[in-house]
């Protein structure tokens, strides 16, 4: 019994083992930069990244670096997925989680995000304490005090809400936003455009070298047809149509986004999480003030500064602050997609070049063919007549029996043989003219 023991403890052992490394496996590092504050390194696992996004399995799919996915750009309920080229982030209404990597262009893409949210976070903050004299001054439902200015940007605050609407942080912003001052795009689109200017950046740069690369080996091509040179050109073709798909899979994207008014509607997190907020405040003020009416509230809501939205319930963001983000990466994209495209026609164009000379060159020789067996054709005449005359039978030209008879049978041998000769060149000159009046030679 002792050693069934031992191997049963084994197997467990074992299968804890086992789940040790699935859940290592399963968890990862993640670099976390959030709206205020410096990025950090967190180690999470896949479930606890869909707890805290609120993403599906199938979305974090994406990111997942063994996979090869499409440039892609998912706008969900509480967060943004952006996969384009190198670029995979989530982006929430607080905090952008990337996977970590060890690639230096990963460094430098980080650097640039923590620089352009701490950035806008100081713009906005600064601005923000500029309107604070102006906005008790704009008509709300509600009592908003002085106090809640210091929250407004921490979105690790939102959850701590007092039962009256004076704690809520968004009312200063929703202010903001009507009196028409200001104008601060919110954090997760300041990310999402730190992301779409890498990713452009990162394609045009490669654009710009196989740019550099393309135009002298084609020079260079048409110059001097070779091994070398065509190898080289095959190799930027081939480069060029790997560049140009990943181009076209981001600008389709893009295009599509701005087809798409409902999926940029939901790209607007912090605009949600607003209404959201707005809607658990007026639950709680009904909740205190039972005697207010349905008439009376909706007279409230009425009177707002912006009473075109109607009331906050409903709500739907206006889409032309995200629509103005994409078109201008649209236009970059599209103008990198159109470099690519005339370098595509200036190979094609080296191509036809080098097809219209290697045909050329061909006609060039097959002229020459023609000729080489026109003249064996006219040699093979000559030779003809010399056989006859080579053959052994006697005539009256071999009879040499004077000297007289000798000296007028070498005239006649050397008359012979010009004649054969001269008409040989002649039948040759003869089927040359014919052959260029006809076109068949140039």
């Amino acid at each position: 019994m002792r050693p069934h023991a031992t191997g049963t403890g084994g197997g467990g052992g074992l299968g804890r083992r086992k789940a040790g490394a699935a859940a290592a496996a399963a968890s990862r590092e993640w670099m976390v930069v959030p709206a205020s504050g410096p990025a950090r390194v967190e180690e999470a696992g896949k479930y606890a990244v869909m707890a805290r996004t609120g993403l599906p399995a199938r979305d974090l799919r994406v990111l997942d670096p063994l996979l090869s996915y499409p440039s892609t750009i998912l706008g969900r309920e509480r967060a943004i997925v952006v996969n384009l080229e190198r670029v995979k982030a989530v982006i929430t209404a607080a905090e952008v989680l990337l996977p970590n990597s060890k690639d230096p262009a990963f460094t430098r893409f980080v650097h640039d995000l923590q620089t352009r949210v701490l950035a806008s976070s100081s713009d906005q903050a600064a601005d923000l304490t500029d309107m604070e004299g102006d906005s008790s001054a704009v008509a709300s439902p509600f009592p908003v005090p002085n106090s809640s200015k210091g929250h407004e940007l921490e979105m690790t605050n939102k959850s701590t809400v007092v039962p009256e609407m004076t704690s809520n942080s968004s009312m200063p912003n929703l202010a903001a936003a009507k009196d028409g001052n200001t104008k601060v795009l919110p954090f997760e689109f300041r990310a999402l455009e730190v992301c779409l200017e890498s990713a452009c950046r990162s394609l045009e740069e490669e654009t710009s070298t196989l740019e550099q690369e393309a135009y002298p080996a084609l020079d260079e091509l048409t110059s001097k047809i070779s091994t070398l040179n065509l190898e080289r050109v095959r190799q930027i073709k081939s480069r060029l149509v790997a560049i140009s798909g990943r181009v076209q899979k981001v600008r389709d994207e893009l295009e599509h986004l701005l087809d798409d008014e409902m999926d940029m509607a939901e790209m607007y997190l912090t605009e949600k999480l607003t209404q959201q907020e707005i809607s658990e405040a007026s639950s709680r003020v009904e909740v205190d003030d039972p005697a207010q009416t349905e008439e009376d509230r909706d007279e409230d809501y009425r009177s707002e500064p912006d009473g075109s939205n109607g009331s906050f319930i409903g709500y739907k963001p206006h889409i032309e602050e995200l629509e103005m983000l994409l078109e201008a990466y649209f236009v970059q994209i599209d103008g990198t997609l159109n470099k690519l495209s005339h370098l595509r026609e200036y190979v094609d164009d080296t191509e036809d070049y080098i097809n219209i000379m290697l045909d050329d060159k061909q006609n060039q020789l097959l002229q020459m063919g023609v000729m080489l067996s026109t003249a064996t054709v006219v040699i093979t005449a000559g030779v003809a007549v010399v056989g006859l005359f080579g053959m052994n039978i006697g005539i009256s030209l071999y009879n040499s029996d004077t000297e007289e008879e000798t000296r007028a049978g070498n005239v006649r041998f050397w008359e012979t043989t010009f004649g054969t000769i001269s008409g040989c060149v002649i039948l040759y000159i003869i089927a040359m003219g014919w052959g260029k009046r006809s076109g068949l030679l140039q």
